[in-house]
């Protein structure tokens, strides 16, 4: 009896799994966003998160003189695959006391969230899912949204330790993106124009990375500042041994939180 009901827990585990993989894509079908109709422009994303998580683990471990991801295949370039398996074969993990739909909901809300960031940028010409006139005034709508996911996931988990984490993350959040949305403002200004297409061919003559140097370095600090990542991850708290707002995750929910960082 025992046996049978941890299978049927486990099964209902495996229904909850496929649930959130089918929200997200009916959800994003009904943003207008087709997954298998643009699969050659999304798999090289997801398929891009995999393998620069292999190298950044590489670099860490090169700076804190320790082995990297280096044993799975050659290079350790399988490292990236491997860890795919483990997390979607890991147990899906539901605090019994947090809110069931809102726990659900958080990491499926701020993965949707991030593609649709995507969706918005030009990867060459005419190769560009969404082209809008007002790209980038959605670009930093949609993104601003994103905070809305990691206080619910903070919430929803019913535990301090997330709820603190969320707060934290948040709060480095919004300080970012103003300080990016102010670093754009002389880009847009000089290319008279907020169609990120249009951006992008404003540049044929030069690169504005040239004569806005500093504005680059400022955004590239400020943009890895945003994913909450090394060096800019003090709201996760690792020294307390807590991962941040998606410490009560696991499997595919982690899984969606770590895409929407990257």
């Amino acid at each position: 009896m025992q046996f049978f009901k941890k299978r049927t827990y486990f099964s209902y585990l495996r229904i909850i799994f496929l649930i959130k993989i089918i929200l997200v894509y009916y959800i994003l079908l009904f943003v207008g966003i087709d997954f298998l109709k643009n699969l050659p422009i999304v798999l090289p994303i997801l398929l891009s998160v995999a393998f620069f998580t292999v190298l950044e683990r590489k670099i860490l471990a090169s700076m804190q003189r320790r082995r990297g991801p280096n044993i799975v295949g050659i290079y350790g370039l399988l490292q990236a695959i491997a860890d795919a398996l483990k997390l979607l074969s890991k147990e899906t993990l539901i605090p019994s006391n947090s809110n069931f739909f809102l726990f659900i909901l958080a990491p499926i809300f701020t993965f949707v969230i991030s593609m649709l960031c995507w969706t918005l940028i030009p990867f060459d010409f005419n190769i560009v899912i969404s082209d809008l006139n007002l790209g980038l005034l959605f670009l930093f709508a949609f993104s601003s949204l994103g905070v809305y996911g990691i206080i619910i996931s903070g919430w929803s988990s019913n535990s301090k330790y997330a709820f603190l984490g969320s707060l934290r993350s948040s709060a480095q959040f919004i300080s970012y993106e103003i300080s990016m949305g102010l670093l754009l403002i002389p880009i847009i200004l000089f290319s008279q124009t907020i169609n990120i297409t249009e951006i992008v061919l404003a540049q044929s003559d030069i690169f504005y990375v040239i004569p806005f140097f500093p504005f680059f370095v400022l955004f590239l600090i400020t943009g890895l500042a945003e994913t909450n990542r090394v060096p800019f991850d003090l709201p996760e708290a690792e020294s307390e041994l807590v991962s941040g707002y998606n410490v009560e995750y696991s499997s595919i929910g982690f899984t969606f939180f770590f895409f929407s960082r990257i």
